[in-house]
């Protein structure tokens, strides 16, 4: 069929994938954290209370006082090509290009901060993708990750009028090639280090416990990792759960907590790893390898490791081609 000469140029129909993550201020500055934990701590997903309530308390008192703080932890990760989270994701997005066919646009986008998803999701349909997978990058389902991510997407897809097809990645906190990619990961960092360690702490991201009763299956998610990844090493791990906020009780036990106890317990040598990250960031970097070192050091503790996030290594790139070449079934050609 040929077009009329007035017709808008019409692009050659592609699919899209957008990889998302949590987000991550533009910079190490007050100001910049300021802007972005208060649109992540605004989210009715992330903090459920009213907001006739929650407003006045972040506003009037954490806002004003931890982006100073949060400043201060960033400086310690940054890198030259930016955050962490946000240069680690881009590098994901970008070793996934060519790998699903020439027809195939993957890109990234944060769920707070930039680039947002509602304006990723608009230059993939731009650009003819008129089928896209939303890829976030959790694991273990959570309303305060998973949900929230395909809010904003959904959100987006109901100001348009032409909307693409959406189909959303689901959690693989036990799928084979996950595990199979940590085992490698975990495998590759142990045998690097100078000591042998006593234990090996899986650590994953904390929520308020009223979220497992309310029906989360994030808390039973995250066991599921760690139970299967201790079976693929053929050692038992100790489960934690960190990043606590506020007066409400979270999932226990507490990763600081834990690291401060163990000497006392005779376990002199750890290595910890965060199974619940798909890329290192700040909670990682800081709070876990500069921070929690400190605590199980002070503590008694002789030798503590860090180990790494898969992020876009081998295993962990790998096990992303897999998972997102599965969703993306019946849109592409399979091998």
């Amino acid at each position: 069929m040929t077009l009329p000469p007035d017709h808008p140029a019409v692009p050659p129909r592609r699919i899209g994938v957008l990889l998302v993550n949590l987000g991550t201020p533009d910079a190490p500055e007050a100001g910049a954290v300021r802007r972005y934990l208060g649109e992540f701590l605004s989210d009715r997903r992330v903090v459920e209370i009213p907001q006739i309530l929650w407003q006045p308390i972040l506003r009037g008192i954490i806002l004003r006082t931890r982006p100073k703080k949060s400043a201060h932890a960033y400086r310690q990760v940054w890198r030259e090509d930016g955050s962490p989270l946000a240069a680690i994701t881009r590098e994901q997005a970008k070793a996934l290009e060519g790998a699903f066919g020439p027809d195939v646009i993957v890109g990234h986008a944060m769920r707070y901060g930039k680039p947002a998803i509602a304006e990723r999701l608009q230059a993939l349909k731009d650009q003819g993708c008129d089928r896209i997978l939303l890829a976030p990058l959790y694991p273990q389902y959570c309303a305060a990750t998973t949900a929230t991510a395909n809010d904003a997407a959904f959100a987006k897809l109901a100001r348009m009028r032409w909307q693409p097809a959406l189909r959303t990645l689901p959690p693989y906190h036990d799928d084979p090639d996950y595990i199979a990619a940590l085992k490698a990961s975990v495998e590759s960092s142990l045998a690097a280090l100078d000591f042998t360690p006593d234990a090996l702490i899986a650590s994953f991201h904390g929520m308020p416990e009223r979220t497992l009763h309310l029906g989360d299956p994030y808390h039973c998610q995250c066991r599921k990792t760690a139970r299967l990844l201790g079976e693929a090493l053929g050692r038992e791990l100790i489960v934690t759960f960190q990043s606590r906020f506020g007066r409400a009780k979270w999932l226990e036990p507490a990763t600081d907590s834990t690291l401060a106890a163990l000497p006392a317990k005779g376990v002199k040598r750890v290595a910890l790893v965060a199974p619940g990250f798909a890329a290192d960031c700040l909670e990682t970097l800081e709070e876990l390898a500069i921070r929690g070192r400190g605590t199980f050091l002070t503590a008694g503790g002789s030798d503590f490791a860090y180990l790494p996030c898969l992020n876009a290594g081998e295993p962990g790139m790998e096990m992303l081609r897999k998972i997102v070449s599965r969703e993306l079934a019946g849109w592409t050609a399979q091998p």
